[in-house]
């Protein structure tokens, strides 16, 4: 099965954003099609950017990271990433790499620009959804 480990804008979008690609990606996850991944602080990010970007209530917070740690597993990596700028985006490799997952799915451009990190493939979500269809044929 796919491991895969989402950016923090991919649940943003799929928390803010109904019927998008984001939510599409999310929902594979939430049907076992996927094995998502996250970390703390991925979650901590994800809390903040629902608070101070679309004044989400701490109840509606709660909910959303509660709802997220039941799909996905929480891991807490023991490795520390300083690759890029963006520290919040580093946090994003760590899990990636303790995960051992196949793929980040993000919209972040310097996540993008890498393309690929340590064997981990980094797409969009489109292009997530486009080889989870492909995959899933072949596979039938």
């Amino acid at each position: 099965m796919l491991k895969v480990v989402f950016d923090t804008n991919v649940y943003v979008s799929a928390f803010t954003s109904p019927n998008s690609k984001a939510e599409d990606a999310y929902l594979l996850a939430v049907r076992g099609k996927v094995e998502l991944y996250t970390s703390v602080s991925i979650l901590t990010e994800l809390a903040r950017k629902l608070r101070e970007k679309f004044q989400w209530d701490d109840s509606k917070v709660k909910a959303a990271l509660k709802h997220i740690s039941k799909v996905a597993t929480v891991i807490k990596p023991a490795i520390k990433i300083t690759l890029l700028q963006d520290e919040t985006d580093n946090r994003i490799l760590e899990c990636a790499k303790a995960s051992n997952a196949n793929l980040i799915v993000t919209g972040d451009k310097h996540l993008l620009s890498l393309k690929k990190y340590s064997g981990v493939g980094i797409t969009r979500i489109a292009g997530f959804l486009y080889i989870f269809e492909n995959k899933d044929k072949s596979t039938t």
